[in-house]
């Protein structure tokens, strides 16, 4: 089982940034994909960017140009920079996990963008 620990949510205002920072630990053998989601009251949770094992990346439409991800395979983290931050962008974001075997989810932390 893989256990992800999430930090770097807050309150920012608009044109801001924040970087949001996933550990994994636990039976991690095989990661095959790293990925940001979120959600916001009232709508599905959609995926914002993914990372494979070999560094390719994909993000949604309404983050590109504005979101990077990143990884750290030597400590098992994945990472996402935000940055011209807008209201729409205010929701709580979850780290994903997926490996040969698992897909696993962290708690989600919070991104609030107001002014």
């Amino acid at each position: 089982q893989v256990q992800l620990v999430e930090s770097g949510g807050g309150l920012v205002q608009p044109g801001g940034s924040l970087r949001l920072s996933c550990a994994a630990s636990g039976s991690i053998f095989g990661i095959t994909s790293m990925n940001w989601y979120r959600q916001a009251p009232g709508k599905q949770r959609e995926l914002v960017a993914a990372i494979s094992s070999s560094g390719s990346t994909n993000y949604a439409d309404s983050v590109k140009g504005r979101f990077t991800i990143s990884r750290d395979n030597a400590k098992n983290a994945v990472y996402l920079q935000m940055n011209s931050l807008k209201p729409e962008d205010t929701a709580v974001y979850y780290c994903h996990v997926r490996t040969v075997l698992t897909n696993s989810w962290g708690q989600g932390t919070q991104v609030t963008v107001s002014s």
